[in-house]
């Protein structure tokens, strides 16, 4: 349950998709963004997603341009598939959605199931996901968007 995660301290923070060409590098850029202009520079900050198809891509363009529009810059970001060392590299690893917290579960050890988080559960106690834009319009990925800085700064909030 949300409220009993003990986040405090916490210095290190996978976002996780499908992809990771559009939810999971959002809220990445969201959560740095937060954490920089917070004096949290410090905090390693990542995404990667559970599938391969995107691998080395740059995020969606339209992630891209809906950050741009909150002044949050991805364009540097590259997809990259989840790696067996991320289980226990981050302390915290936050999935979008119900199917990739069940992936990442099935590829993590049963040591590193404590650090598998649904991000709206674990955010805000609200155990909704966060919708894949990919096959919509834009004004998907700005919902998307509003909905994932909601969550990062309930995150960053309980980190510190």
């Amino acid at each position: 349950m949300a409220g009993s995660t003990c986040l405090r301290g916490t210095q290190s923070i996978l976002f996780v998709c499908l992809g990771n060409i559009c939810r999971s590098p959002m809220a990445e850029g969201i959560f740095r963004s937060m954490a920089q202009s917070k004096g949290l520079g410090e905090l390693r900050i990542d995404s990667a997603g559970t599938g391969r198809w995107h691998e080395g891509d740059p995020p969606d363009s339209r992630s891209i341009a809906v950050a741009a529009e909150y002044g949050v810059d991805i364009t540097g970001q590259r997809a990259r598939t989840i790696r067996p060392g991320d289980f226990e590299r981050f302390e915290l690893i936050v999935a979008m959605d119900r199917s990739n917290v069940s992936n990442l579960v099935a590829a993590a050890s049963p040591s590193s199931h404590h650090r598998i988080h649904h991000f709206m559960t674990l955010a805000r106690n609200r155990p909704v996901d966060v919708p894949d834009p990919y096959l919509g319009g834009s004004d998907g990925f700005e919902s998307v968007y509003r909905m994932l800085q909601e969550g990062c700064e309930a995150l960053l909030a309980r980190m510190r």
